[in-house]
C-alpha cells in the first residue's frame, strides 16, 4: 500500500484535523502555567501574543551564567548507534554501572564487531583510532572488568547508579533506580518492551519496528513513544472515567463520540509543540538537487509509511485508532523535527581518565599501571558522551535569535537529560529569553539559508542590521 493510501487518514479525517488543530487559547495558557510550576521555574513565563507566537520571557532580572531553566523531557531517546558506547538510564539519561562497566561493555562490544554506525568521528567530535593504532585486552581481562571482579584505581571518586533492568525482562533497556523504571514502564516502555513481560501484542513486529528504524531513521523511536504515551495517558483516563461513574460501560467503538474528548485530552501535552509533516519541512539534502525535491519528499513520506505500519502491526489499539493516521505520524516527527534540543549527557569515563592525568606524578605513575592499557584500547574515542533527540517542552517554546541571550548548556553538576537553560548576558525583568536554533557564527545569507528549515525569516536586531 503507497503512503497516499492511508485508510486511517480517510477514515477518521474530521478528527485528525482536530487533533492537528491548535487548542483553545485558555488551555494553553492553563498548561504552560502549570508546566512552569511544577518545574518550579518562577522567574519564567510563557507569552501567547508575540512576534513569533509563542515566547519565553523573563518575570526577573538573570545575571550572566544564571540558571534560566531545567527542562525535563517529554519524550526522548538515546540514538541507536550511542548505545554501543554509553550505557544510561533509559528514562533519565544518565550514567549507570560503574567506570568499569562502562569501559568493559564499550569493549566487550568492539571485540564482538558491534560498532556505532559512522563511527565514532560523530560523537564528541572526535576522531576515530584505526584499529591497528588500538591494543587488544584478553576477553578474561574485559569480562572481570565488566562483572567488577577488576576495579580501577581511584574509579570510587566516580560513582554512578546501580543497573537496574527493565520491568518486562527486555535487554534493550536499563535504569538508574527502580522509580526511573516504573516511570518509563508507565509513560511508554510497556508497549514498546520486547521483553516477556511486554504489553505489546505483537512483540516479532516490534522488533522489526525497532530494526527498521535502526536501519532508517531512529526519529521514528521517540515518534512511537509519542504514541504510546497518548494511548497509556487514554487508558489512565478511561480507568479514571469508569472508576468516577460505576455501572457506566465507556464504548470502545473509535467513532463514539465519547471517547473522542478523552482521547483529546490525552495528546494535549503533544498538542501544545509547534508541527508540521516531516517530509514538508525536513531540509533537503545537499546531494540531492532541487530538481528532484518532489521525489526525495515523497520518499521520505513513504519512508514514514513503512514504519507507521509496522508500528501499527505491532501496537495497534483500536479506541485510539486516529493516533495511527499517517498524516499524525508525520506531523510527530516534524515536531522532533523543527523543535527538538540535542540530548547530551557528557560521560563520566572522560572525567576519570583526566582524572588520572591530573594526580600528583608519583600517584599518577602507579595508577597508570593498570589505566594505561585500557586507556590504549579504548583509542581516542574513548570519552563518547549519550547522545540522542529530545523534546523539551519549554525549551521549545523559546524563540530564535542569532543574538541570542541564552544558551543550552550543561553544568559540571548537570549529569542527566534534562535541558539546561544559562543566561550569556544579564537579562532584564520582561524581556523576551532567546536562543540559538543555528551556529550564530555563520555569515547572514548561511544563516538564513538553515533557518528557513524551520519556517521563517529570522528579522533579529543582527539580521536586520547585516541585510543587504
Amino acid at each position: 500500500m503507497e503512503a497516499s493510501n492511508c485508510p486511517i487518514d480517510v477514515q477518521f479525517s474530521d478528527r485528525i484535523s482536530i487533533l492537528l488543530s491548535s487548542p483553545p487559547l485558555p488551555q494553553v495558557e492553563e498548561y504552560f502555567e502549570e508546566l512552569v510550576t511544577q518545574r518550579e521555574c518562577n522567574g519564567l513565563k510563557v507569552k501567547l501574543d508575540g512576534e513569533h507566537g509563542k515566547g519565553v520571557y523573563s518575570e526577573v532580572d538573570f545575571r550572566e551564567d544564571d540558571l534560566i531553566l531545567k527542562d525535563r523531557v517529554l519524550v526522548g531517546a538515546q540514538h541507536s548507534s550511542n548505545k554501543v558506547n554509553c550505557m544510561v538510564c533509559s528514562f533519565c539519561f544518565q550514567f549507570i554501572g560503574s567506570i568499569e562497566l562502562q569501559i568493559g561493555r564499550k569493549l566487550c562490544l568492539e571485540e564482538l564487531g558491534i560498532a556505532a554506525d559512522g563511527g565514532c568521528g560523530s560523537s564528541g567530535g572526535m576522531e576515530c583510532s584505526s584499529s591497528s593504532e588500538k591494543i587488544r585486552l584478553s576477553h578474561d581481562i574485559i569480562q572481570s572488568l565488566m562483572e567488577g571482579h577488576l576495579q580501577l584505581p581511584y574509579s570510587e571518586n566516580f560513582p554512578l547508579p546501580p543497573v537496574v533492568s527493565c520491568i518486562g525482562g527486555c535487554k534493550e533497556t536499563y535504569y538508574c533506580s527502580k522509580s526511573c523504571a516504573q516511570a518509563d514502564w508507565d509513560s511508554f516502555h510497556s508497549l514498546l518492551c520486547v521483553g516477556v513481560g511486554s504489553s505489546s501484542p505483537n512483540r516479532e513486529a516490534l522488533l522489526e519496528f525497532m530494526k527498521h528504524a535502526d536501519e532508517t531513521n531512529d526519529i521514528f523511536i521517540p515518534a512511537a513513544k509519542v504514541i504510546t504515551s497518548t494511548i497509556l495517558r487514554y487508558r489512565k483516563l478511561k480507568a479514571a472515567r469508569v472508576e468516577q461513574q460505576p455501572g457506566k460501560h465507556v464504548v470502545s467503538d473509535p467513532h463514539n463520540s465519547c471517547i473522542f474528548p478523552l482521547l483529546l485530552e490525552a495528546w494535549k501535552p503533544v498538542s501544545m509543540g509547534f508541527k508540521r509533516r516531516w517530509w514538508d519541512c525536513i531540509a533537503l539534502p545537499d546531494d540531492v538537487d532541487s530538481c528532484d525535491e518532489a521525489n526525495f519528499r515523497m520518499q521520505i513520506k513513504d519512508l514514514a509509511f513503512e514504519s507507521l505500519q509496522l508500528l501499527k502491526e505491532a501496537i495497534y489499539d483500536r479506541e485510539c485508532a486516529q493516533l495511527f493516521s499517517l498524516d499524525i505520524y508525520g506531523h510527530i516527527i516534524g515536531m522532533f523535527e523543527l523543535n527538538n534540543l540535542d540530548l547530551v549527557v557528557a560521560s563520566p569515563v572522560e572525567d576519570y581518565f583526566l582524572y588520572i592525568n591530573d594526580l600528583p606524578p608519583s600517584q599518577k605513575k602507579e595508577a597508570e599501571k593498570t589505566t594505561k592499557r585500557f586507556l590504549e584500547a579504548l583509542g581516542e574515542d574513548y570519552s563518547v558522551s549519550c547522545e540522542g533527540t529530545a523534546f523539551f517542552p519549554l525549551q521549545s517554546c523559546m524563540n530564535h535569535s542569532c543574538i541570542p541571550n541564552a544558551k543550552a548548556f550543561k553544568r559540571e553538576e548537570d549529569r542527566d537529560g534534562q535541558a539546561t537553560i544559562l543566561a550569556l548576558r544579564p537579562i532584564s525583568k520582561d524581556e523576551e529569553i532567546t536562543i540559538s536554533y543555528i551556529d550564530e557564527d555563520l555569515p547572514y545569507e548561511e544563516r538564513q539559508l538553515l533557518l528557513a528549515d524551520y519556517g521563517f525569516t529570522c528579522k533579529c536586531p543582527r539580521c536586520v542590521e547585516e541585510a543587504p
